[in-house]
């Protein structure tokens, strides 16, 4: 499925990072203004607050989140500035499972026996990620080493003495399956893959549900069976037509597929596939995509999420009374990745909202209590200051609605209008959601109002906005994204004269692209690592991408046959059209962006005598994980606007 690829294409790149702990003396002096909004005093904070706020991620596998006693809760947070994996215990108190100042590290799983945990991570953002087992004398060991390999962890046997790692060692192109052994990491080859992405493996070991990607809007399920040694996989999802399929995992009893389709409208519904009798049905049917459906170790409880017009809408179902469960004593917000004690007595959770991070919580499952365990925000950040986004639409060039996510900062008034920026998401299939955004919530706290447009070819409303925009990418999507000015101009509270676009990936490109193509339109442009050759970038997609980079060219072109409207859509071939100030940042160890995308753009629109402010970090790749870095990019996006969109105020 094309949502389900969407992230691996192109990343949203304006990563609106939760971030973490208690910053330092220097960083809690609030900036610098105090206002008065609507009778309260309203306050103004430097980057460095909004980034200083603590990001939480809990481990990857859902039933091995928790340790074997139930004591502690496996996570990764930023809390030093850069991602490390920890544990948390039932108190809050964290601690620390690595100490890299360099690369991040990510939690997957806790062994199933004892306290050793597989982590994850790649080296400055290359992507190519190494698995990693931390012992118990705290030694971290490569389970996948290589100098040119990416590796990722798959899962847990149900017997908990043997896991899964998928690695392209073999064949860059194809991910296969290792079986690793717990005790001493010997590994088998189970599953030689030939170009399907791997789905997932069943908890008794015996089926490897795999994807293969015609398009983007056409897919099929295949499973081996690894029992029978017959692993020529079997197709399962026999369709014709354009039909998108996409596998969510196996139930605990390895007796059913858990498979997303399309088939049925236009959104994803949830089904189940009988691998005895190999009969499909049913099992969660909605007015949006469900985005994932996974069950608690013996099955008592499943977790599923639907994605309500850019809110995550999560449901704890018990499936011995049919009832969801309600948790008590927590505030309103998106809950995300439940994780699970052995004994299912208790879980754990993520929490977040506009104006603050993912927080974690932990509830009995026997009461429904909940007790949060981390504070997100910094004390120097009052959580009234920051907005709460409304959701919105606008008509586009067409008539078409156009979905979008609306930050109005308090600021704003008829009398007092506001700068705006239009946000472009990344992709192509990328989408804005409601939730925490460092970087947004900055920029809005610093006056200016920012639209979240979610242009045609954005997921999560319906297969046919979704696919609006294959094969003319930088032309009708570019076109909503024009028609999102006229939408601001028509609100009040918005300087209709001083409205610009900001963008990462491939929202990068279309920033680009409406200052190229449209320069009338948009006063300043920020670009954040954005394709400008679409010509060199379809060309050097990594190997490991394998059949998503097919059914990229199906939905972009092919380079090989459309150079011609490749150049005409790239603007760095036409950048001698750009007038207006344009600020660039970019990664130099990006793999799916290229340096040189943003240096050869600067030169070009350098030599309009037009005003470009070029950051590079040395040690970043596609989306910045170094909270330093982050906080130096928003720092620079506010100064950059504030010399180019912003009016000065009148001296008094």
């Amino acid at each position: 499925m094309k949502q389900v690829f969407a992230a691996i294409i192109l990343l949203v790149g304006l990563n609106g990072c939760n971030s973490q702990t208690s910053p330092s003396d220097s960083i809690v002096q609030k900036a610098q203004d105090t206002k008065s909004v609507s009778n309260i005093a309203f306050e103004t904070y430097p980057a460095a607050l909004f980034h200083e706020t603590t990001s939480y991620q809990l481990s990857n596998n859902a039933g091995y989140g928790f340790s074997q006693d139930g004591s502690k809760i496996l996570m990764s947070s930023d809390q030093t500035g850069i991602f490390n994996a920890y544990t948390m215990s039932l108190s809050g108190t964290a601690t620390p499972l690595t100490d890299s100042d360099d690369f991040p590290y990510y939690a997957q799983s806790f062994f199933p026996k004892d306290d050793r945990v597989i982590i994850q991570g790649d080296q400055g953002g290359n992507e190519l990620d190494h698995v990693f087992v931390r012992k118990l004398d705290g030694e971290l060991y490569d389970l996948t080493p290589g100098n040119a390999l990416k590796a990722d962890f798959l899962g847990w046997h149900e017997d908990g003495n043997i896991f899964y790692i998928t690695t392209n060692e073999r064949e860059a192109t194809s991910m296969d399956v290792y079986a690793y052994q717990a005790d001493d990491y010997s590994r088998d080859l189970i599953f030689e893959n030939d170009k399907l992405n791997i789905g997932s493996i069943s908890p008794n070991g015996e089926y490897l549900a795999l994807v293969k990607t015609q398009t983007f809007a056409n897919s099929n399920i295949y499973i081996a069976n690894l029992k029978t040694k017959n692993t020529t996989p079997e197709l399962v999802t026999q369709h014709e037509g354009n039909i998108s399929y996409g596998s969510y995992g196996f139930t605990p009893d390895s007796k059913r597929l858990l498979f997303a389709t399309d088939e049925f409208g236009e959104f994803n519904q949830g089904w189940t596939y009988e691998l005895a009798t190999k009969e499909s049905k049913a099992l969660i049917e909605a007015d949006w995509d469900v985005s994932y459906i996974f069950y608690s170790p013996s099955g008592r409880y499943r977790v599923s999420a639907v994605n309500a017009d850019g809110v995550t809408e999560l449901e704890l179902f018990d499936t011995q009374n049919n009832k969801p469960m309600a948790l008590e004593g927590i505030p309103s917000g998106e809950l995300s990745q439940i994780r699970f004690t052995a004994d299912e007595k208790r879980i754990a959770f993520a929490l977040n909202t506009d104006t603050s991070p993912r927080n974690i919580y932990t509830t009995d499952l026997q009461t429904g209590n909940s007790v949060k365990l981390t504070t997100a925000l910094p004390a120097g950040v009052n959580e009234e200051n920051l907005v709460t986004a409304s959701i919105v639409r606008y008509p586009s060039f067409d008539g078409l609605d156009i979905p979008g996510i609306l930050y109005m900062p308090k600021q704003a008034s008829k009398a007092t209008p506001a700068p705006a920026l239009v946000w472009i998401h990344g992709g192509p299939g990328g989408q804005s959601t409601k939730g925490y955004s460092a970087t947004i919530q900055h920029l809005v706290n610093h006056g200016y109002t920012v639209l979240a447009a979610n242009n045609r070819g954005s997921s999560g409303y319906g297969k046919t906005f979704f696919h609006l925009d294959d094969r003319n990418h930088g032309e009708k999507d570019l076109m909503d994204i024009v028609y999102a000015r006229r939408y601001l101009e028509s609100l009040d509270g918005i300087d209709k004269d001083n409205i610009g676009v900001i963008g990462g990936s491939y929202g990068g490109y279309l920033t680009v692209a409406a200052m190229t193509y449209h320069p009338d339109v948009f006063d300043v442009g920020v670009d954040v690592f954005g394709v400008t050759n679409w010509e060199r970038t379809l060309k050097s997609i990594p190997a490991y991408w394998g059949p998503i980079r097919d059914a990229l060219y199906d939905e972009m072109g092919d380079p090989a046959t459309d150079q011609e409207r490749h150049r005409a859509i790239s603007p760095l071939f036409h950048a001698g059209k750009i007038t207006k100030p344009l600020y660039v940042v970019q990664g130099a160890n990006d793999p799916r962006v290229l340096q040189v995308e943003s240096d050869e753009l600067v030169k070009a629109v350098r030599a309009n005598g037009v005003a470009v402010d070029y950051v590079l970090f040395p040690d970043e790749g596609h989306g910045f994980q170094k909270r330093k870095n982050r906080i130096t990019n928003s720092d620079r996006i506010v100064q950059f606007l504030d010399q180019h969109l912003k009016v000065p105020e009148a001296p008094e």
